[in-house]
């Protein structure tokens, strides 16, 4: 792939959820290098895009590409393609009878035949590389929740995927904790040469990180642009999400309109 072929390209993408449609008409295309924010209210659809990326909900239309190719349908290619989309969940998604060093092992373990001293080292590396490898003994119940959040991370990047999707990365985290995590997100995406798509709805967080800017509202996207642009427009669903409005073009409970639509 040449480094002018967009890293991820949407085209005409219709993503549906128990026979209703939650997003439509996505055209997206994510540059090599870029750090790309996916913004929107909750209940938006940002979560469902992510699912169609990693190929967890096949596209009722349109087509979605990964690395200059069309991401595949087969299980087994599937998941290969996947060896190169690392993603930090929301939740961690850290499994508490294994400590820090081996969760981070654990992608190394299933998915390469490395010797256990490489896979050591490797982990020491990516517990570095996220400020905690001094933490590599430490059980999930035992760090702090930003502590827990640096490792899944060291996880997401434990096979060196040239893309990292972050899943509403800030969740449950202080303003603290939120700094330190979106400064790794901005320095590991430039020291490693990586991708970064950010799926969230803290926007004065992601902003100052991020090269472009999307906004999903009322299932389409509204926005697309640099954050300065987006900071900048003057369009009322922009305007509402921005500034928190209650009222507006976006409704409050967005699951419960599209219910009596249909």
């Amino acid at each position: 792939m040449s480094d002018a072929t967009p890293i991820v390209r949407l085209s005409g993408l219709r993503l549906e959820r128990g026979g209703r449609v939650i997003l439509d008409g996505i055209d997206l295309t994510v540059p090599r290098g870029s750090v790309t924010a996916v913004l929107g209210p909750s209940g938006s659809g940002k979560s469902t895009l992510l699912a169609a990326l990693t190929g967890e909900l096949e596209p009722a239309a349109g087509s979605v590409e990964v690395l200059g190719a069309p991401l595949p349908r087969s299980r087994r290619a599937l998941l290969e393609t996947r060896k190169s989309i690392g993603v930090l969940l929301q939740g961690n998604g850290l499994l508490t009878d294994l400590t820090a060093a081996e969760n981070v092992a654990l992608p190394l373990r299933a998915h390469t035949k490395l010797p256990a001293p490489v896979i050591r080292r490797l982990v020491e590396m990516k517990l570095h590389a996220v400020g905690l490898r001094a933490a590599a003994d430490l059980y999930p119940r035992e760090l702090s929740g930003g502590m827990a959040r640096r490792v899944a991370l060291a996880r997401a990047l434990a096979l060196d995927p040239p893309i990292v999707i972050y899943d509403e990365p800030l969740t449950g985290l202080d303003p603290i904790a939120s700094g330190v995590i979106m400064n790794l997100v901005a320095r590991l995406n430039d020291s490693l040469g990586l991708t970064s798509i950010i799926v969230s709805h803290h926007v004065h967080e992601t902003l100052p990180v991020a090269d472009r800017a999307l906004v999903i509202a009322n299932g389409r996207i509204v926005f697309s642009g640099t954050p300065a642009e987006l900071q900048a427009s003057t369009d009322p669903l922009v305007q509402q999400f921005l500034r928190g409005e209650p009222d507006g073009p976006i409704p409050f409970d967005t699951a419960s309109r599209r219910v009596e639509a249909a």
